[in-house]
């Protein structure tokens, strides 16, 4: 598990700037960023894979800067919300992809890979392409493919968004369940207050690149805020 630390983070994206912004997040917490669409969100996920370094602060992780390790490098998983898959790899060869370019032997990889599609349930479709998997099964191997090196860190964009709503209450408490299975700290970023509210250990509302609130996820709706974000959370709040 890995405590994350984010310290005066600016990042800017044409005319939107992100922060500053300072967060820290607990080893083995379930953390969930909260805002409307535009608000910086996965900007802010990205700045903590490293998929780009800010204009400005840093990311630690343990308390070491991170700046200059790779994504790769940093023990990561992350989901986007389309789920990301290689779409001329096989679902096996899609959760393989990080082992091979990490060079374990093949029948290593084939025993992770058996062992992951068994715990998510589609080993029955380990020979089929993205293109002909449906929304649940599509995260199912985005979800494996992260978590087949064991990371201790895993960042989520808006997984759950494009699911229908019984597939994607299914795969929330599959989260919980790889939160509780795998050992991770886990970070998500969404912009529904119910989703936030039950999966969360505590939530940070972000709204317009600007981290206003952070409370205990079974509090997010009980507590009072600033104009900004109690109009964000649709209350009056007089």
């Amino acid at each position: 598990m890995k405590r994350l630390e984010v310290c005066d983070l600016t990042a800017r994206r044409g005319s939107f700037e992100l922060g500053p912004l300072s967060l820290e997040i607990e080893a083995g917490e379930i953390f969930a960023v909260l805002g409307r669409t535009g608000a910086g969100k996965t900007v802010l996920l990205e700045a903590m894979a490293g998929m780009f370094r800010g204009d400005g602060g840093r990311v630690l992780l343990d308390g070491q800067d991170v700046a200059d390790i790779p994504p790769g490098e940093r023990g990561l998983g992350l989901v986007y919300q389309d789920c990301g898959l290689f779409p001329h790899m096989t679902v096996r060869e899609n959760i393989e992809y990080g082992l091979r370019m990490r060079r374990w032997g093949r029948e290593e990889r084939r025993r992770r890979s058996a062992e992951l599609m068994e715990r998510f349930g589609i080993a029955g479709i380990a020979s089929q392409y993205p293109g002909t998997l449906s929304g649940g099964e599509g995260q199912r191997t985005a979800l494996a493919r992260a978590l087949a090196l064991g990371p201790e860190l895993l960042l989520l964009d808006e997984p759950f968004s494009a699911l229908d709503p019984a597939t994607r209450q299914g795969m929330q408490a599959e989260l919980l369940r790889i939160h509780e299975d795998f050992g991770c700290t886990v970070v998500f970023v969404t912009h529904d207050f119910a989703e936030a509210q039950l999966l969360a250990d505590r939530v940070g509302i972000l709204l317009g690149g600007r981290l206003l609130a952070v409370t205990p996820g079974a509090e997010l709706m009980e507590r009072r805020y600033c104009a900004e974000v109690e109009e964000f959370l649709g209350r009056d709040r007089n």
